[in-house]
């Protein structure tokens, strides 16, 4: 019997041990996930991360968060960085720069509520939030990150006045706020920071003056307040002896020029209201690298010993009155790379290390008056009398400063009256600020980082080229500086489909801007690193290659590394040709251009050499020129796709204007060709000449002989023979004097003797009088007829145009 009661409650006591093994296993599961979590991640800061993820509305970035806990682990991005200290979260970083940011916050998006988060990370020492689209007045929470040292929330759309709680950080080391909506005047307590020492508040709405206090931040390495609308003198900061750049363009400060210390590496005051004279004490600035103090009212003589300071390598001195005279034996630094004096009242002549730049296309000095130079220079009694009528009254400036800081005050302290007067200066100040930009010209568009690239209207200000710019490059866009997501946003976000072709290291891609342009975009990854004003020489090149005969550049975009503000990636927006090369439409077994058609390609491919080698100074030669670079537009007048400057022959391979093209030219092997670098376009010349005659492709310089050696020996004989070697499809269309005229300038190109070789010119007036030789009635009706060769006057409308 007991046995029996025994065997009945078995299940029950298995039940029971069941139930306490599963609560047990859940407890000590339970207790793992807590001493895990505990381990690697507090709680609320786990709870602080998500809350940051919802409030950014879940972008994909951070999709990371739904899948791990231990966020100290989290593999470090450009777009997303977490690092921990001793299970505390130190430093994050968010950015919304890789083509799925900026997000797309929600209509409710609270700032107040995600920096309320974000204080709660305590220990947190850097805090990057960038190109997030984050809107509305920075919230007083900022305050309670005490341990804050880096502090980065450039390109959002924050506004209002800068917080009095940032000053609560007293351990900020940087503070970068660039890029926003920001208004007000900069807070004085902004030089309370014992230890601050990059303070960066670039294309903000900030108005006022420097605060003088600003003069004793011993440690300040970098001072950045370009892009506002700040007014009045700057602080003495001859005492920072840590200051290395100094950036304050596109304000209105003057009329003083500032007081630095002679350690400073970068000075770039462009486009202010200095008055006064440059100081001699510029010269002992041994470390000064960049100096670009272009576009004021700066007066005196300028001290040409900044030439050969010991590591200057960029001088801009344009739009002032500066007055001195040069001579050729004045010594440069090696390493110039950059030197506009233009627009000045200069005498003398350009010293000879300087000329030596200008062919490199690195100077330029318009609107002087230095004798013995080509260009835009007037007469010396002209930078005489100018010089005489310079008169500098400080003291109606100050009269004025005064009276524009008396107006401030009195806003400030008369409530909504004084808000009132407040915007009515903020508006003055913005309406001048245009006005003066419409005078000289749009400023330049920033890109990526934000980083300023080169003036893009003062590279069409040079007077020679700009009239051939007028008349041979009016239809095209004009020249400018693109957003990446510009870029982006044309291709689909540089998606696999857009790309083109993919050599070493550049990349090319198709697009379409917003307005409807159909785009071509040569994508190069720079190895070495360099700022983006080193590319100004580059960039004001590749601006003035505008011609109808060449395939133009409309734009550049620098990509720039997040770590040190270098250069990444450089991108080329080029037109978009659709018709295929001229190699296609001679050999490439469909329709093909008939003779007449041909002789007008011959001739714009000439025209595109010619702009090369005498439309631009200095000229572009040795551009490797073949068939497969050159292309037609929609109206079929051909185009060069490839010419010879250092970035667009960047790894000596690529792809522009959806062509692909390389340095491989077909050359004659002499040794002496070196000597005569203008001729080696004619030679490359005469080769796509043979394949417009023979048509069929000349692939190696084997073939190159080959022909050649045909071409003499039927040339001597009669029409037949010369009727023999050309491309069947054409010989019942050439008349004989004009088949005979191409073969005759298409050998002397070959020649291998450089000096034999015709010029440019003789080339085009050849192949003009071949043109008009040509019967302009003989044609074969099953030919294309793109271009109305059947009426003598069409055809001459075309020979002119090219």
């Amino acid at each position: 019997m007991q046995s029996l009661f025994q065997l009945k409650q078995l299940p029950v006591v298995l039940m029971a041990s069941l139930v306490l093994m599963h609560t047990s296993l859940l407890f000590l599961s339970t207790l793992f996930i807590c001493v895990h979590l505990s381990d690697q991640f507090q709680p609320f800061q786990y709870n602080a991360l998500k809350q940051i993820q919802q409030f950014l509305n879940y972008p994909s970035v951070l999709t990371i968060f739904d899948s791990t806990w231990d966020f100290c682990n989290v593999e470090s991005s450009p777009f997303l960085t977490i690092v921990c200290y001793e299970d505390n979260v130190t430093q994050l970083h968010i950015t919304g720069n890789n083509g799925v940011f900026p997000p797309s916050l929600p209509q409710n998006f609270s700032i107040d509520a995600l920096f309320s988060s974000i204080s709660s990370l305590s220990n947190l020492k850097v805090l990057s939030l960038v190109s997030l689209g984050l809107w509305g007045p920075l919230p007083a929470t900022i305050g309670k990150l005490s341990s804050m040292e880096i502090l980065n929330l450039s390109s959002n759309y924050i506004d209002g006045f800068i917080p009095l709680e940032l000053s609560y950080l007293n351990n900020l080391q940087t503070l970068v706020l660039d890029h926003n909506k920001f208004t007000g005047q900069i807070p004085r307590w902004v030089s309370s920071f014992n230890d601050l020492a990059v303070l960066s508040l670039k294309n903000n709405s900030l108005f006022g003056s420097l605060p003088s206090s600003i003069s004793s931040s011993d440690n300040l390495r970098v001072l950045a307040m370009a892009d506002n609308h700040l007014f009045g003198e700057i602080p003495g900061l001859q005492n920072l002896t840590n200051l290395q750049i100094l950036d304050l363009k596109n304000n209105y400060f003057g009329p003083n020029f500032p007081v630095l210390h002679h350690k400073v590496v970068t000075v770039d005051i462009r486009n202010n209201s200095f008055k006064s004279s440059v100081p001699n004490e510029l010269h002992s600035y041994f470390q000064l690298e960049k100096l670009d103090i272009s576009i004021n009212g700066l007066i005196g003589p300028f001290p040409p010993s900044l030439f050969s300071l010991p590591s200057i390598n960029y001088i801009d001195i344009s739009g002032n009155k500066l007055t001195g005279k040069l001579f050729q034996n004045m010594s440069c630094n090696a390493h110039l790379v950059f030197i506009n004096l233009s627009s000045n009242l200069l005498t003398g002549e350009l010293p000879a290390c300087l000329q030596e730049k200008v062919e490199e296309g690195a100077v330029s000095y318009d609107g002087n008056c230095l004798s013995g130079e080509e260009g835009n220079q007037k007469p010396s009694s002209f930078c005489h009398n100018e010089a005489l009528a310079v008169e500098v009254s400080p003291q109606k400036l100050r009269h004025k400063e005064r009276k524009a800081m008396a107006v401030l005050v009195s806003s400030l302290v008369g409530g909504i009256v004084g808000l009132a007067v407040i915007v009515g200066l903020s508006l003055w100040v913005f309406q001048r600020r245009n006005r003066r930009a419409a005078m000289k010209g749009p400023s330049t568009r920033l890109i990526t980082e934000k980083l300023s690239t080169v003036n893009t209207v003062k590279l069409l200000s040079d007077a020679r080229y700009i009239s051939e710019t007028m008349k041979m490059g009016a239809n095209l866009p004009t020249y400018r500086a693109f957003a990446l997501e510009e870029l982006k946003e044309a291709t689909n976000n540089f998606s696999h489909p857009s790309i083109v072709g993919e050599p070493s290291l550049i990349q090319i891609y198709r697009g379409k801007l917003g307005d409807g342009t159909a785009i071509v975009i040569r994508s190069i990854k720079m190895r070495k690193k360099h700022s983006p004003t080193m590319f100004t020489q580059h960039i004001e090149m590749i601006s003035r290659l505008r011609h109808n005969h060449l395939v133009s550049c409309i734009g550049h975009c620098f990509e720039c590394c997040p770590d040190d503000s270098t250069v990444g990636i450089v991108y080329f927006v080029f037109e978009s040709l659709p018709n295929g090369t001229l190699r296609s439409s001679i050999c490439g077994g469909g329709e093909t251009l008939n003779w007449a058609q041909r002789i007008i390609a011959g001739i714009g491919v000439a025209k595109g050499i010619q702009f090369l080698h005498t439309g631009i100074m200095p000229g572009v030669f040795s551009n490797h020129l073949k068939i497969t670079d050159v292309l037609l537009d929609p109206n079929f007048h051909v185009k060069i796709c490839t010419y010879n400057l250092p970035l667009l022959a960047h790894q000596n391979a690529g792809f522009m204007g959806g062509a692909a093209v390389s340095s491989n030219g077909l050359k004659s092997n002499i040794g002496g060709r070196e000597k005569e670098v203008e001729k080696d376009d004619i030679y490359d010349f005469g080769v796509i000449l043979m394949e417009i005659l023979v048509g069929r492709p000349i692939i190696s310089q084997s073939d190159v002989m080959v022909v050649k050696d045909i071409i003499q020996v039927s040339n001597k004989m009669d029409d037949t023979a010369r009727r023999s070697i050309v491309d069947p499809t054409i010989i019942k269309e050439c008349s004989t004097e004009s088949l005979k005229t191409v073969m005759d300038i298409c050998l002397r190109c070959l020649s291998d003797d450089p000096t034999a070789r015709p010029s440019i010119e003789d080339v085009l007036w050849t192949l003009q009088f071949a043109a008009q030789l040509q019967d302009p009635w003989r044609h074969d009706s099953h030919h294309i007829h793109r271009l109305s060769d059947s009426n003598p006057n069409n055809l001459q409308e075309q020979i002119s145009r090219g």
